[in-house]
């Protein structure tokens, strides 16, 4: 509340001196509900939810509009807890999230609603992360989880800045950013490290055998379905052909002026030969070395040599930046992630993508970084697009404010953000037999 009239400029005025527009003012936001950012969430699959409308019982009337969920991991108050620095940071995060604008097109926030200091005590003990530990007792600490597709993809910084006041100057510390380089390295270096204010020394590609031969032409690869024979024997030009995908993202790691290690986790069905190529083209890309991992089959003494190779990495010199200054407008800063590391070469903008970007502008969001909401599985917004694709358009569908969190997020193409459940879910294998004993789990 203190904060919401300071915000008001009557933080200082008692409130026994307030005349009827001054409490006019706190009492009446003048939201325009046409305008109401904020969505409900929810960790389930479900499609039917993607599209809503909401307030209409009889006590609601005049009051409905259309809405929808998101996945809980898209959630704005899961980035804020990924990318807050400290307890009051979080407090000054919560109470910026935009929720609505109001008749006159100024922003609506949590803070004006008068429901951030909740929100920070209700986050108070969700701030501290889990420690855990490897079968081998190496610390661990597990904080937050926004996905990379619909969200910065990145585990906290709170959980960093524990782990390095943790192993002291000269020691290690790993933090994963999740899926390909095109997402979650991008966001961790032009979100999280402006946050964080911390500077990465190296960067670890994990590769796979399997995965390049998906990006070199292989068959479809689909959950629950036995992988294609050419997944499990020798095919060394498909792996070839799929090495175009990993010397993307190592050329797009360098373009952060930070050298780039290649962990190839091995499997049993890998060929010496398709090592051996994976090999040849990371280091004719760049990469500083390539180790071949195998910490699944052996533990830690499996990973040994890929250990060894980036603290060599991280010794060396670096000379980290960002891919794009802040004070850019919206479509540039959009335009630098989509020609630079997705190698697109044009955008195509829906007109509520430029309504929004209009509007952003207008109260002040476009110095905020660019979070891409975009699919996995390719550098496009094209899902079935695989290797390294070029000249490809974009499509900016719709952009939205995370601006507790620190950060727009335009959506590329058809991206949901709540997941829906395949034509042939996995619950249908799951049954109880007639000793009370659970079935078709694995």
């Amino acid at each position: 509340m203190r904060l919401g009239l300071k915000n008001l400029g009557l933080g200082k005025k008692p409130i026994e001196e307030f005349t009827q527009a001054d409490m006019a003012r706190v009492a009446r936001l003048n939201i325009d509900k046409a305008t109401v950012t904020w969505r409900r969430v929810l960790d389930t699959n479900d499609r039917f939810l993607r599209a809503l409308t909401v307030g209409q019982g009889p006590a609601e009337k005049g009051y409905n509009r259309e809405t929808g969920f998101d996945i809980t991991v898209a959630s704005e108050i899961m980035a804020v807890l990924a990318l807050t620095t400290s307890l009051g940071d979080m407090r000054e995060r919560l109470g910026r999230m935009v929720v609505a604008s109001d008749l006159d097109g100024n922003a609506v926030t949590a803070e004006d609603l008068n429901v951030a200091g909740a929100l920070t005590v209700l986050m108070k003990d969700a701030i501290e992360p889990t420690l855990m530990q490897t079968l081998e007792a190496t610390p661990v600490l597990v904080h937050a989880g926004p996905f990379a597709n619909i969200a910065h993809g990145n585990s906290s910084i709170v959980a960093d800045q524990i782990a390095l006041r943790l192993v002291g100057e000269g020691g290690y510390v790993i933090t994963e950013a999740g899926f390909g380089a095109d997402i979650g390295f991008e966001k961790f270096c032009n979100i999280k490290c402006r946050y964080s204010e911390y500077k990465p020394d190296c960067a670890v590609i994990v590769a796979t055998v399997r995965a390049l031969k998906m990006h070199g032409g292989g068959p479809e690869v689909v959950a629950g379905r036995p992988l294609a024979d050419e997944y499990l024997s020798e095919n060394v030009e498909l792996v070839r052909r799929g090495c175009s995908n990993l010397v993307r993202h190592i050329e797009n790691i360098k373009k952060f002026g930070i050298p780039v290690v290649v962990a190839l986790n091995a499997f049993a069905s890998d060929t010496q030969a398709e090592q051996d190529a994976i090999k040849a083209a990371s280091l004719e890309a760049g990469a500083f070395e390539v180790q071949v991992s195998s910490h699944h089959a052996h533990g830690g003494k499996g990973a040994l040599d890929l250990a060894e190779a980036v603290r060599r990495a991280c010794s060396g010199a670096s000379s980290f930046d960002f891919l794009y200054p802040l004070d850019l407008p919206i479509k540039d800063k959009i335009w630098a992630i989509a020609k630079e590391i997705y190698r697109a070469s044009d955008i195509k903008y829906s007109e509520e993508a430029e309504k929004k970007i209009e509007l952003y502008t207008k109260q002040g969001f476009d110095k905020l970084p660019m979070c891409m909401a975009k699919t996995q599985y390719s550098f496009s917004d094209d899902p079935k697009l695989k290797g390294a694709p070029t000249d490809f358009v974009i499509s900016v569908d719709d952009i939205r404010a995370s601006v507790g969190a620190g950060f727009l997020f335009p959506i590329l193409g058809k991206m949901p953000t709540i997941p829906g459940l395949p034509t042939r879910p996995c619950f249908f294998d799951i049954d109880i037999d007639e000793d009370g004993n659970i079935i078709g789990l694995m």
